[in-house]
């Protein structure tokens, strides 16, 4: 690790301090980011600005709290200046080291007189970025409180392109927007409709991350990192004005935080370039979270899984509950007095059909859902206990499929699907995970569909953010992985705690199922969702028209061509991956099928070769500790040639190339499972035009 910090005195290039006037300037490490706070009146403002560009015209900082301001009357008590250059390695990721080079400013601010209060701003600029977060020192005036809002705007420089999605306090499953700020509200309204338990935030909003691109060629990301303590932020939209002020949800008694100083808040996140490349090879957010909180990681392991789970979504008549719904009697107590349905798809025999598949493919484990009891009434606002997490249905097994899956050298991965019931899953969790423990469980999915218990708070307010790093860190005591999804979007905090392997907390492949993801969703992502940590995609659908399954919706089709299915595993990287479609589909096209088997979910380096938000993709990336590379590309809507620029590779070496890519009259509606594989010879000096159908892609693999 190399690491150096000193005082940048060069760098106060301009400190004015006259009654209300203050003003300080730092730049970059290298120079192309501009930051200049101030006080005007008695008010903290701050601009950025990359090159000759404003990113952020000047903005309103501060608090507003329940019985007293944060946000004026403010003098500058002293500003300490530092730097910092350092490589860490992460546990997995898409880099197998990590450079954290930044300038910081912390600004000390006081309010004179007896009932004035301190608060710190500190700022770390970084080449691709700025983060900055509130410091609430200890202090005598100043111990227990309550926030009323947040004051920090965004003020842009323009009417930008935004790709971004409604506010909700409950949910991040819509579908994205992409218009100028001034235009988003009709498809923001469209993209809001119900959906079962969303709560629209109060006013104008939009999530975070947001992406942005200005008419003068910046791409600039939004969003916050190391959300630990505080409720999530999502930014209220003047779509007249273009400014952006930070939106924090509340509980349901409206308080939007309960602190205690000292505490910080959030940094608060702006991602800027002039290449849309760089905004995905960021690791700003990354960087701003703490260090791994585990001294020994070894049980932290990267997974590919299949799972007991897309039968449910294809209309086949599978389901998660062991008995029917209408058959089943109110206070359930004996499950073994139920009636089976005949459709319950997380019974014995079935699962080993999987495990089975899994250990023929060198798949590491199998997600097995509606296993546990509790899944005939789950979906009830009013019960305070909704599942058992150590208590299976009658025909699952759980010692036999433990012993079978580990004969076969195959993990079980554990499903606690909590109908948002987050205080009935605290009461079960030690006891849910020392039966994962006891039953070879190593890695856990957890859910939570619904409107949350307790009844106070929603999926992003103060007390669910500690719930799910709660889960997270009891899960580490007993070398557990998480998946987590319906939580808050990420911020980054799979540094912290790095068995924190993905969440989902957007619109995965299952709404393909469910009216589809748009043919641009996936290009999306990446600049969007995927900024502040990795996602449960669940790609891999081979039979993308649903028609192919009786009973099921004859107009409904996954909006990709199979090759582009390919691609994502390596254009959403995650180090937990799944192949979600039914193992009998992967028989149907084995030789495409070998990408996902071959394809890597761990990464020393990659490389973003071309992008454009909501157009295209292309990335490659190296196979951790392997010499194999991968390259993905996708496409939104309009056919597209990618070029490859194979100079990623180690130069004066001859490698092989299998290119799994659209065939000729392949289209995602008309002809998805169109595709070509061919082999080619490359080197660091090749190039390579492939050409990509409407919501096509290609992938690669190089060994």
């Amino acid at each position: 690790m190399r690491k150096s910090i000193k005082i940048l005195g060069f760098f106060i290039l301009i400190l004015l301090f006259s009654g209300n006037l203050f003003a300080q300037k730092i730049t970059s490490p290298d120079g192309n980011l501009t930051l200049i706070f101030r006080i005007t009146q008695g008010v903290p403002y701050y601009e950025l600005s990359y090159s000759d560009k404003y990113v952020v015209k000047p903005g309103r900082l501060g608090f507003e709290a329940n019985g007293f301001s944060l946000a004026n009357n403010f003098a500058v008590k002293d500003v300490k200046y530092s730097s910092l250059n350092e490589t860490w390695r992460p546990v997995w990721g898409e880099y197998s080291s990590v450079v954290n080079n930044y300038t910081e400013m912390l600004v000390q601010l006081f309010q004179p007189g007896e009932k004035g209060k301190s608060m710190n701003i500190r700022f770390r600029l970084f080449n691709d970025g700025l983060g900055f977060r509130y410091e609430f020192p200890n202090q005598p005036s100043l111990n227990y409180f309550t926030i009323k809002d947040e004051l920090t705007e965004f003020a842009l420089a323009g009417d930008h392109l935004a790709f971004c999605m409604p506010g909700d306090y409950d949910t991040n499953e819509f579908a994205y927007t992409t218009a100028k700020l001034s235009g988003i509200a009709p498809g923001m309204d469209q993209a809001a409709r119900s959906k079962g338990y969303e709560t629209k935030a109060s006013g104008y909003t939009v999530q975070t991350p947001l992406m942005l691109k200005s008419g003068d060629g910046l791409y600039i990301n939004i969003h916050e990192a190391s959300l630990v303590n505080f409720p999530g932020m999502l930014l209220n939209v003047d779509d007249k004005n273009f400014i952006l002020s930070s939106h924090l949800t509340p509980d349901k008694n409206g308080v939007k935080g309960y602190l205690q100083a000292p505490v910080n808040s959030p940094w608060r996140t702006i991602v800027v370039s002039n290449d849309a490349r760089k905004i995905l090879a960021s690791r700003l957010i990354l960087n701003l979270n703490e260090p791994c909180a585990f001294e020994e990681t070894s049980w932290i392991k990267p997974v590919k899984y299949i799972g007991v789970w897309w039968e449910m979504f294809t209309g086949g008549g599978s389901t998660w509950a062991f008995s029917d719904y209408n058959k089943a009697k109110p206070g359930i107590t004996d499950y073994s007095k139920l009636t089976p349905n005949g459709k319950h798809a997380a019974n014995t025999a079935n699962v080993k059909k999987y495990i089975d598949f899994a250990a023929k493919h060198g798949f590491d484990a199998v997600l097995v859902e509606g296993w546990n009891e509790g899944w005939e009434d789950w979906g009830s606002y009013v019960k305070d206990v909704h599942f058992s997490f150590d208590s299976p249905y009658p025909d699952f097994d759980v010692k036999e499929l433990h012993r079978y899956a580990s004969e076969r050298g195959v993990k079980v991965m554990m499903h606690h699907e909590t109908s948002s019931n987050a205080s009935d899953y605290e009461r079960q969790m030690d006891r849910a995970f020392k039966f994962m423990v006891e039953n070879g469980y190593n890695s856990v999915k957890t859910g939570y569909v619904g409107y949350i218990i307790p009844r106070s708070e929603y999926h992003s307010s103060q007390w669910m953010i500690n719930h799910y790093i709660r889960v997270v860190e009891r899960a580490a005591d007993f070398k557990i992985m998480v998946n987590s999804h319906e939580a808050v979007r990420p911020t980054g905090l799979s540094r912290t705690y790095p068995n924190w392997l993905a969440q989902e907390s957007a619109r995965g492949t299952e709404f393909e199922t469910m009216g589809g993801n748009s043919c641009d969703h996936t290009t999306i992502l990446p600049f969007t969702r995927l900024m502040g940590g990795p996602m449960d995609y669940t790609p891999g659908i081979f039979q993308t028209d649903m028609a192919y399954y009786k009973g099921f919706k004859p107009d409904q089709k996954v909006h990709t061509t199979l090759a582009k299915q390919l691609a994502l595993y390596v254009t959403i990287p995650s180090p937990l991956q799944m192949a979600a479609d039914l193992p009998e589909n992967y028989d149907r096209f084995p030789d495409a099928f070998q990408f996902i088997k071959d394809v890597a979910v761990d990464w020393d380096n990659s490389w973003y070769l071309e992008a454009e938000p909501g157009d295209y993709i292309t990335v490659a990336r190296k196979s951790k500790g392997e010499n194999e590379w991968y390259v993905g590309g996708i496409t939104d809507e309009n056919p597209r040639e990618a070029t490859v620029d194979f100079s990623f590779l180690p130069q004066g070496e001859k490698f092989v190339a299998t290119i799994y890519e659209d065939g000729k009259d392949a289209h995602w509606d008309k002809n998805p499972q169109s595709y070509n594989i061919r082999t080619v010879s490359v080197s660091s000096e090749s190039r390579l035009k492939i050409k990509m159908a409407a919501s096509g892609g290609f992938a690669i693999g190089i060994k």
